[in-house]
């Protein structure tokens, strides 16, 4: 949780004076993540599809945040979303890919080729058109942070989620590769790996009834003995997005409970 001294003066935060755009933050990880971020101090951009939903977020969050409807997977549209942000705010210094999909676990050749493409396009393809978004205005102004959001199926891969499993290997490879490339530009650009955690998509990954049960099996696959919560992957996204991590890039943190050990 935030410090209370933070909470009641965003001005001392972690993030004090940075903006954000944070995908995906109608609900889950990007809530909280969004929420975590304007408590430490930074104005924050609301993306989703649900653009009910990013005002609700919005309201709940205060005058630190925009609300923007955007399907990541149209270019125009985070084009369009982009140039909002960057209107309200003057400048963007962080920017959180955290809007994600997943086919249901179920055998890979059950999965039709529409259902495919909808994974790839919201996992990977959203990546590639936020770096060409924002890499231009971040070497305008010398620099910024991108945080993608991985998962541990990219690195420790299940049965029933192949084509999710490749998608977000792609994702924790493209981290690294855009680290890589844009160092000299003074942009990082980090991963996170959840593992799987209490949202929306919990049924899905799980391909079974959410039976206590059920939860409990893959529970204990993890050494800490639980899922993640939002508070984890906003805790560590805070982390990458802060100064304090000036000299890390190219990093996949495993956010896991050690699962991936």
């Amino acid at each position: 949780m935030a410090d209370p001294a933070t909470a009641s003066n965003p001005s001392q935060g972690r993030l004090a004076g940075k903006t954000a755009i944070v995908t995906g933050a109608a609900s889950g990880f990007g809530r909280e993540i969004a929420r975590r971020f304007a408590r430490e101090g930074a104005r924050v951009a609301i993306l989703d599809l649900n653009g009910e939903g990013a005002v609700t977020v919005a309201e709940e969050i205060g005058e630190a945040a925009l609300p923007l409807t955007c399907d990541v997977a149209d270019g125009a549209q985070v084009t369009a979303a982009t140039a909002d942000a960057l209107e309200a705010f003057g400048r963007i210094d962080v920017l959180v890919n955290n809007a994600g999909w997943s086919h249901r676990n179920q055998p890979l050749l059950e999965v039709d080729e529409a259902t495919f493409q909808r994974v790839f396009d919201i996992n990977v393809k959203s990546i590639f058109h936020f770096t060409r978004a924002m890499v231009p205005h971040w070497r305008d102004v010398g620099g910024g942070v991108m945080i993608n959001v991985g998962s541990t199926a990219g690195i420790r891969p299940r049965p029933g989620l192949t084509w999710y499993n490749a998608s977000k290997g792609a994702v924790n490879l493209m981290t690294r590769s855009l680290a890589v490339e844009l160092a000299p530009d003074r942009i990082r650009v980090c991963g996170l790996a959840p593992v799987m955690g209490a949202t929306a998509l919990l049924e899905t990954f799980m391909g079974q009834p959410d039976t206590p049960e059920n939860r409990a099996k893959f529970i204990g696959t993890i050494p800490l003995g639980r899922l993640s919560e939002p508070e984890d992957i906003a805790n560590a996204a805070l982390y990458l997005a802060s100064d304090e991590a000036a000299f890390i890039t190219g990093v996949i943190l495993e956010v896991d409970g050690g699962r991936t050990i």
